[in-house]
């Protein structure tokens, strides 16, 4: 009998994932929680046997302003979309004295040291692969310097996730050729294809899709293409906390059931989000997961599903 995967992924970003959608002054108590929150999903991971791959971004890495400087690669991005450029960004942003929420080298390290967890880029500068003006020669750029800073940590990155989900077939080369051997694609679904135009309907049915069953999410591992680096299509996003409950519930039993389906047919499930989700309402977003690893506990006793990071599955599949 075929086993079940878990794989989980985190987009670990902070405030370089989303400075072009809020103020950062506005959300201190935001990205606060999420600080205080992160310790705790680290330790249910390793109290539940639970691994995971937390895909961060470079930047992180700095211990401060001064070493983001000197780590700041000659090439950047040349973004059509100004407001996109995190070093803009962090230039005018840097005398805030908000530090805590731009550089977690303190939290890279306690992911070094607990059990089953992967340390993955989310490239360097949270670089976006699909907009207009940039290019492949700076993505590579941008991988290498998240690989030199990652590599002064004793790390070694072999999994990546394109931020904002910007998944572009075109530079996977330019990864295997630095060493990353797994990557996280977008569900095989018209609602999710990032290259085509995001309409209405496209909003709609990702929403939908959230909260009733609109086909199945999980799929066997000989789905999977033997490339370098190997394609992983993610299953499900666990969305932030709503405020109606009820929305939280339908939510929560969708994500069960498909662990529960994944695991009695064999299949991999793979479920991601940013650990800046449960920066809305802690609380909830911890009990949310509670329930969720109780139902992976369930399924690795019953029947016998396994937890993967993203790496363990690519040298699975091999």
């Amino acid at each position: 009998m075929k086993k079940g995967t878990l794989v989980i992924s985190l987009d670990f970003e902070l405030i370089w994932g989303v400075f072009d959608h809020v103020s950062i002054v506005d959300k201190k108590q935001y990205f606060d929680n999420t600080l205080n929150v992160i310790p705790k999903i680290i330790e249910s991971f390793v109290k539940n046997e639970v691994k995971a791959t937390w895909a961060t971004v470079g930047m992180l890495f700095n211990c401060n302003w001064e070493e983001w400087e000197a780590n700041s690669p000659l090439k950047k991005p040349s973004y059509t979309n100004t407001q996109l450029d995190a070093y803009s960004y962090g230039h005018l942003h840097k005398n805030l004295g908000l530090n805590r929420f731009f550089f977690a080298p303190n939290i890279i390290q306690d992911l070094q040291k607990a059990e089953g967890q992967e340390v993955g880029t989310h490239t360097y500068s949270h670089y976006y692969c699909l907009e207009g003006g940039q290019n492949k020669e700076q993505f590579e750029v941008d991988l290498d310097t998240a690989i030199a800073l990652a590599n002064k940590f004793g790390i070694s990155l072999k999994s990546l996730v394109f931020p904002r989900n910007q998944f572009n077939a075109a530079y996977l080369e330019c990864c295997a050729e630095r060493g990353i051997s797994s990557v996280r694609s977008n569900p095989d679904v018209w609602y999710w294809d990032t290259l085509a135009p995001q309409t209405l309907a496209t909003k709609v049915f990702r929403t939908a899709d959230a909260y009733v069953p609109l086909g199945v999410k999980s799929y066997p591992k000989d789905s999977l293409k033997q490339n370098s680096p190997l394609s992983q299509p993610s299953s499900r996003f666990l969305r932030p906390q709503h405020k109606l409950e009820l929305l939280n519930s339908l939510r929560l039993i969708r994500i069960k059931n498909e662990i529960i389906h994944a695991a009695r047919n064999g299949e991999i499930y793979h479920l991601w989000w940013h650990p800046h989700n449960f920066g809305i309402d802690p609380e909830g977003a911890m009990k949310t997961l509670k329930s969720i690893l109780e139902v992976y506990s369930y399924c690795k006793n019953t029947f016998g599903m396994e937890s993967k990071t993203m790496e363990e599955l690519q040298r699975d599949v091999e």
